[in-house]
């Protein structure tokens, strides 16, 4: 069994279950979007770095900052996004599958359109 494949299904959930969210690959990944604005990527073993990853937006790179600083095993930079994205850690017996679908649930109030947010959004 693909051991990304359990990740990816949960992850999958917890943001198609966002209102008019679809998924797209990008780049080869498997990529969640809100009218045509992704909002995360999930990454397993991307060019060969081991982790199992779900990237998601946050406020501003500050944010990410504090995110990455406090929780290191946590947060980490995306490689080839801008500064405001981070990777959350996912996969292990310990994953916080609330907070993931948490931090989906935000990236996904910012990257939404002001339309959907308008009508009571998530």
């Amino acid at each position: 069994m693909d051991p990304a494949a359990a990740p990816l299904d949960q992850v999958r959930s917890l943001a198609l279950d966002l209102p008019e969210a679809e998924e797209r690959v990008s780049h080869g990944q498997p990529t969640f979007f809100v009218a045509d604005r992704m909002f995360a990527q999930f990454r397993h073993d991307h060019h060969g770095d081991g982790r199992t990853i779900v990237a998601v937006k946050t406020a501003d790179a500050e944010e990410a900052r504090m995110l990455i600083e406090a929780a290191p095993d946590a947060y980490s930079r995306v490689a080839y996004f801008r500064a405001e994205w981070v990777g959350l850690a996912i996969g292990g017996e310990d994953t916080d599958w609330a907070l993931v679908g948490d931090r989906l649930a935000r990236s996904w109030e910012l990257a939404a359109p002001r339309r959907l947010l308008e009508a009571g959004g998530r």
